[in-house]
């Protein structure tokens, strides 16, 4: 497992190298001038160059990758153009909140989709099944967005149950940040729990027709028994990977979410970002959640060999 662990770590370097030049390139393609949007275009051009020489805009593309990783790797991720500060102050501030959001999200989607998809499986082809699928389809067909404010007019504006918009810290008011993390949490989780619903009832249908299935009940385990103790654990590899997939959509989500209910998180900064061309900060963001990604997709793959003793990275 060590050898493996260090394998992947070398691969987690390599790729992160790969997708820093992917996101520099990327981010520089889009149209528009920083300065320009910074200044504005009233400004005389001989303030503009010297702001353009101040942050290496007028250097070669390469030079400026090369300026930039090398600062990237101690930690520096530039300066924003707009607020002038630290993009990794920046990325502190906000990441925690958006994980909140991904964890909560995470979590409502995992609460319905073992259950729902337990259920469907060991009653295949009953109502509780076509309940269940419905639910799944629901899940993964409507869009977030329409689902975000469905949710606004009806619990917030019409019942008055939840908060429409805006956050609260955790540790600051734990009952009043989890009724502002209700509505975003469930409008984000449940494409998350559509897609995870299917691939439980899935993985336990076909995990049903082996022999050990069998063996089992013939030695007079109870069905409830064999599925929970049996069934279950070899099921759920493949929804955790699956899992360790929908993490990253669900951060790419976040960005409509984010939007929607006002939540200030890496979401909200990615459109700010965008519209006024902030290229430190869109870098910043990209490599971070591109990291992150990478680094779940290993601990995926380690909790493989935690939940079936079979599987060894030897």
């Amino acid at each position: 497992m060590l050898r493996y662990l260090q394998a992947r770590l070398l691969a987690l370097a390599i790729a992160l190298a790969l997708m820093s030049v992917v996101v520099f390139s990327f981010v520089h393609l889009i149209p528009g001038d920083p300065v320009d949007a910074m200044l504005g275009t009233e400004v005389d051009q001989a303030t503009k160059q010297a702001l353009r020489h101040a942050m290496g805009l007028d250097r070669p593309l390469v030079a400026q990758y090369g300026w930039w990783i090398g600062r990237a790797l101690r930690g520096d991720l530039g300066r924003s153009v707009q607020t002038n500060a630290p993009v990794a102050a920046i990325l502190r501030e906000k990441l925690p909140v958006t994980l909140e959001l991904t964890a909560a999200a995470g979590v409502w989607g995992l609460g319905i989709a073992l259950p729902a998809g337990i259920l469907a499986a060991v009653r295949r082809n009953s109502v509780w099944d076509l309940g269940a699928m419905g639910i799944a389809l629901a899940g993964v067909s409507i869009p977030s967005f329409w689902l975000g404010v469905l949710l606004i007019l009806l619990f917030a504006l019409h019942w008055r149950v939840f908060p429409s918009i805006g956050y609260t810290p955790l540790l600051r008011d734990p009952g009043d940040a989890l009724r502002h993390l209700v509505l975003p949490a469930v409008t984000l989780g449940l494409g998350l729990a559509g897609v995870l619903t299917r691939m439980v009832r899935s993985g336990i249908l076909e995990e049903l027709g082996h022999d050990y299935v069998r063996t089992a009940r013939a030695k007079g385990l109870r069905f409830s028994h064999v599925v929970a103790g049996h069934v279950l654990r070899n099921a759920v590899l493949p929804t955790l990977t699956v899992l360790g997939l929908q993490v990253t959509v669900l951060l790419g989500g976040a960005v409509i979410t984010e939007q929607i209910f006002a939540w200030p998180g890496v979401g909200q900064l990615t459109v700010q970002a965008v519209q006024s061309r902030d290229y430190p900060v869109l870098q910043g963001i990209i490599l971070v959640v591109a990291a992150l990604a990478t680094v779940i997709q290993v601990l995926v793959d380690v909790g493989y060999a935690l939940l079936d003793p079979r599987i060894r990275y030897d």
